[in-house]
């Protein structure tokens, strides 16, 4: 029984890091699921297919998401390194200006700081109340929650340089005048305003999350379509495959070609279909692209079944 205390405490601390370490895991996967599902919902509706009807796993779609990533994981860590080196220039000056610069000097600037940002934060969220107006604009998805997470950060960020500048006023005031302030944030706290003023930031951060997560989404919707506008420029470099069938499709589309096959003894296929590239493969069918891009094309969904006959040619390029 004696032993019972230290296992148990044991095993506390064994799923408190299990948790520390799942928790974050199981966030990133969603993550990376999510904008991996956007990514390919853009890409191959622009063949005018639905994703779901595709079949992809969540690893499928977790696979397809780095390369839409792309962009944000450069951005996002060079942008916050620059804030970071940032910050420091800044409360680096403060802190010499304090010296020959009165304290209400500096606190106006921070203050004006505040000021543009909350203008910067009133233009994002116009943009996004008016969007029945402005819905066709290429980069309304883009601009606006740039604009609301920047309006939100500077806020965010003045925020905290004046409360920066206050603790720096209480390391420096006389006894006296830091346990008035104490007094007076003692004060503050029994009202409820700082309670606000916290709840206030984390709502602001909470907007500043939310906004990047959705200029995220935009860059993974666009990055989508781009990788399926620059397959269909390069319809060369899909896999060329030759369809057998029992049946005529009656495909029309420009570059494939029907060819009737010679009867013989215990052939079932009577069909075949050149010019067409495998655009991706699903669970049990495969979606068929023409050999060359036009307006009147379709995507051809086949079956992986007896029905079918399929094979994939070499690449014209000898050893």
């Amino acid at each position: 029984m004696a032993d019972d205390g230290p296992s148990a405490s044991q095993l506390g601390q064994w799923i408190s890091t299990g948790a520390s370490i799942v928790a974050p895991v199981t966030l990133l996967s969603a993550l990376l699921f999510y904008f991996g599902y956007v990514s390919s919902s853009s890409e191959y509706a622009y063949f005018g297919v639905d994703v779901d009807t595709i079949g992809l796993s969540t690893q499928g779609f977790i696979m397809r998401s780095p390369q839409t990533l792309l962009v944000p994981l450069l951005v996002f860590p060079l942008a916050a390194a620059g804030f970071l080196t940032l910050n420091t220039a800044i409360r680096r000056r403060i802190a010499s200006s304090a010296a020959h610069t009165t304290d209400e000097h500096i606190r106006h600037r921070v203050q004006r700081s505040r000021i543009f940002g909350l203008a910067v934060l009133t233009i994002g969220v116009i943009l996004l109340f008016t969007y029945p107006y402005l819905h066709d604009w290429t980069w309304y998805a883009l601009v606006t929650p740039l604009l609301v997470a920047l309006g939100a950060g500077i806020i965010a960020y003045a925020s905290r340089l004046l409360t920066y500048l206050q603790r720096m006023q209480e390391q420096q005031a006389p006894g006296t005048l830091a346990s008035d302030r104490r007094n007076r944030a003692r004060l503050a706290n029994e009202d409820g305003s700082a309670v606000a003023r916290r709840i206030a930031s984390a709502l602001i951060y909470v907007v500043i999350a939310a906004s990047i997560f959705w200029a995220t989404a935009t860059i993974a919707q666009a990055s989508g379509r781009a990788i399926a506008q620059n397959a269909a420029n390069n319809f060369d470099k899909l896999p060329s495959v030759i369809l057998d069938t029992k049946e005529r499709l009656f495909l029309h589309d420009p570059g494939i070609e029907e060819t009737v096959l010679p009867p013989s003894g215990g052939q079932t296929f009577h069909y075949r279909y050149r010019g067409l590239r495998l655009l991706i493969e699903g669970q049990d069918r495969m979606f068929l692209v023409p050999d060359q891009w036009s307006a009147s094309d379709s995507t051809l969904i086949v079956p992986l079944d007896s029905s079918v006959r399929v094979q994939f040619q070499f690449q014209n390029d000898p050893p």
